[in-house]
């Protein structure tokens, strides 16, 4: 599921990883602490790749609750505020996380409209659920940054 979500974000925002300039050779790990999964995305190659246990090495890492890193894939949390209040931790290349947060900004990321597109038919149903639980999730948290 997280990898056809991935080509769906991909696909409705070819320019995102292009904005990364060098850094898109970098491996990008995001790493959910109340999930037992780790999520390395390597932009230069469009991977994404799910893996259980150990977090594998990577050059930079963000780790969170799973709800606050989605949040910040599509621009609606403050990852400055959620890095200095400890909610989130960062670590490995500083810059290459710099330049990501960078390159999703001004991306408009929908995840509940990427999850709508592949629902067919219930599309309406599956977005405006994952909209509410979205609402629900980050209420008092979705500040963007900018």
């Amino acid at each position: 599921m997280a990898r056809t979500l991935f080509s769906g974000v991909l696909k409705a925002h070819p320019e995102l990883f292009e904005r990364l300039g060098d850094y898109r050779r970098t491996r990008y790990g995001f790493s959910p602490v109340d999930l037992p999964l780790h999520f390395t995305v390597v932009p230069a190659m469009k991977a994404l790749t799910v893996s259980r246990g150990a977090a594998p090495p990577v050059d930079a890492r963000i780790e969170g609750p799973l709800v606050l890193l989605l949040g910040l894939l599509e621009g609606r949390c403050d990852a400055d505020a959620l890095f200095f209040s400890r909610d989130l931790s960062v670590t490995g290349d500083m810059e290459a996380m710099l330049a990501l947060r960078n390159a999703l900004d001004d991306s408009a990321i929908d995840l509940p409209r990427e999850l709508g597109a592949l629902a067919g038919p219930l599309s309406p149903l599956i977005a405006g659920t994952a909209r509410y639980i979205r609402g629900k999730a980050l209420e008092g948290r979705d500040a963007t940054w900018n």
